[in-house]
């Protein structure tokens, strides 16, 4: 009879597999926020509104979600071999990207950018899907290592446009795209499943009523939603608030791209402190934890509008560190309050409701900045997400079924 240990043997090269992962995955999802890059140069050239441009990163988001759904409902990463699955998406998201080259116009331009979130939702899941046949122990790490790569795919983008500030945009766009085609092919050709079979997780509508009605799945989602409420809203006009704070929003600036760049990719260090935390101290107290801290810098942000730019770039950093740090927690501790029959359903539910936030979200960010005559004062909204998600992850801690959690650490 197999026993764990051996298989731990045949796992051998497991680290290997999951740096290729995460290089094919940094770099297919340079094309996520490749258009919110350039969003200045675009609302210049195309004569855009700051809420139209919105829409450039929202068709990304509902795309996403379509993407997401329609795969676990038709079980796509158990019909198709993983690695074809996300190379043949990636490439997809690679030309939908490129297609701004063309110049469609707005409403090309976001139909395009719904396609790249609907290629991109066949490289998410199952990356994180496939990374888990080739842990058993050590797993959670290998996790926290693929969001960390998403978290710095995502934040590819700012730092081309900060490096080629003096060329034409198309060049940001050439990048990402080259980026994903590479990422593409690092898919089919060195990446394959481990030798531990990942069950099952469907999407089943008829079972949506039994995840609403579950109390700890309420608390977990409800921390979840806090989470999303605020994190995409932050990573899409994060740059748009350095721009106003660095040149008063006048054009183009390197410096605020580069800003932007290293506060999204400082994401990758909260990845894995978040993973490290959640072990030593439970998932509830980290993602309360980090809630806080990320909601602080939340409010903290519009008082250091002005500088000294020190302070202005040491909020912004912690605040990126934090705000994803717990993301990968969430999606965890479904897995272990939610019945085994019904969890495929509670995490594509949760992705679901989680991406669909984040379209209000930033369709509002841009209005309220209009409102209140600037992005200075914008982002306090976000802090009543991430204090709605530590309250009910707080109350959920303190629930019997906690200590179904992180080995009992809650």
């Amino acid at each position: 009879m197999t026993t764990a240990k051996s298989l731990e043997l045949q796992a051998e090269g497991r680290w290997r597999m999951l740096s290729l992962l995460c290089l094919a995955v940094v770099l297919s999802f340079s094309t996520w926020f490749s258009a919110n890059a350039i969003a200045p140069d675009l609302k210049h050239a195309w004569s855009l509104s700051e809420s139209t441009a919105a829409w450039l990163t929202n068709g990304v988001q509902i795309g996403f979600v379509i993407g997401a759904l329609s795969a676990s409902f038709f079980n796509l990463p158990d019909l198709v071999r993983m690695n074809r699955l996300m190379a043949g998406s990636a490439l997809l998201a690679a030309l939908s990207n490129a297609a701004i080259l063309l110049e469609p116009g707005p409403f090309g331009a976001v139909l395009c950018r719904m396609v790249t979130g609907f290629a991109l939702a066949g490289v998410y899941p199952p990356a994180l899907k496939l990374v888990s046949t080739w842990f058993i122990s050590g797993r959670g790490l290998a996790l926290a290592g693929v969001i960390g790569a998403i978290t710095a795919g995502s934040s590819l983008p700012h730092l081309f446009r900060g490096m080629s500030s003096a060329i034409a945009w198309q060049y940001v766009v050439l990048l990402s795209s080259s980026a994903t085609l590479i990422g593409a092919m690092v898919f089919l050709a060195c990446t394959r499943e481990g030798p531990y079979p990942f069950g099952k997780a469907l999407f089943d509508p008829a079972q949506i009523g039994r995840v609403l009605k579950d109390r700890n799945l309420l608390l977990v989602n409800g921390g979840y939603l806090g989470h999303m409420w605020e994190l995409y809203a932050m990573w899409a006009w994060l740059l748009a608030y350095l721009t106003a704070a660095l040149d008063g929003g006048s054009g183009i600036n390197s410096q605020a791209s580069l800003l932007t760049f290293v506060a999204v990719a400082s994401g990758v260090i909260g990845c894995f402190a978040g993973g490290l935390l959640s072990d030593r101290f439970g998932r509830t107290a980290t993602t309360a934890g980090l809630m806080i801290v990320s909601g602080t810098c939340a409010l903290l942000i519009g008082f250091v509008f002005d500088g000294p730019s020190w302070l202005l770039t040491l909020v912004v950093i912690v605040w990126g560190i934090s705000i994803i740090g717990d993301s990968a927690q969430f999606s965890a501790a479904v897995t272990e309050l939610a019945d085994q029959k019904y969890v495929g359903t509670a995490l594509s539910l949760q992705m679901g409701m989680g991406f669909a936030l984040t379209i209000f979200m930033i369709w509002l960010m841009p209005h309220l900045a209009e409102l209140l005559g600037g992005w200075r004062w914008t982002f306090m909204l976000l802090a009543v997400g991430p204090i709605f998600g530590a309250i009910s992850m707080l109350i959920l801690r303190g629930r019997p079924d906690a200590i179904r959690m992180a080995g009992g650490r809650r």
